[in-house]
């Protein structure tokens, strides 16, 4: 990503932002963060990462608002920044404060030595051991020496060709003593 582009999505996002708070009348609307914007690098698209506080139906209500309401954000967009282009904006939840949340109060209830609920129904892998299956390569044993490295590959040398620097073996033009013999 290059600097024009975090410039223009730093700007991009500080807009839309202000717009949503200020000009976007609908209400459906409820409380909205931009929280980040990602400028394609053609710059003819950007997803707009908006954090929305309400239940989830609230919340997809809230987001199919803010889509019809981009047509709007944009054109404002295009009266209010020097842009050639106005990139199309798509909008995207980010749910990253609410995962943020739950792991700290997995966390608290961990500390506290309480038992945690919910978590057979997780989004995200639990980390487990790895259960050995046939076909494995084994793993070397604790005890064994450390590996020597390896020597170093060599290159075989490259065969130098020779450019002819003398005088030319037909003669001809050029050559003062002529052919050769």
């Amino acid at each position: 990503m290059t600097q024009r582009t975090r410039r223009l999505d730093e700007l991009l996002r500080q807009e839309i932002g202000e717009l949503l708070a200020r000009e976007v009348a609908d209400p459906r609307v409820g409380f909205v963060t931009v929280t980040e914007v990602e400028t394609a690098p053609d710059l003819r698209h950007a997803r707009v990462w908006v954090s929305v506080i309400g239940d989830p139906t609230e919340r997809d209500a809230t987001l199919e608002a803010l889509q019809h309401a981009m047509v709007y954000v944009r054109r404002e967009l295009g009266h209010r920044l020097r842009l050639k282009r106005i990139p199309e904006l798509h909008i995207r939840l980010d749910d990253s404060a609410e995962r943020g949340t739950r792991v700290l109060r997995l966390l608290s209830e961990l500390e506290a030595g309480n038992e945690v609920d919910g978590l057979v129904d997780e989004t995200l892998p639990t980390p487990v051991p790895r259960i050995g299956r046939e076909g494995d390569a084994p793993e070397p044993a604790a005890s064994d020496a450390p590996a020597q490295p390896d020597e170093p590959t060599r290159r075989p040398k490259a065969v130098a060709r020779r450019s002819h620097t003398g005088p030319r073996r037909s003669g001809g033009r050029g050559h003062p003593e002529g052919r050769r013999r």
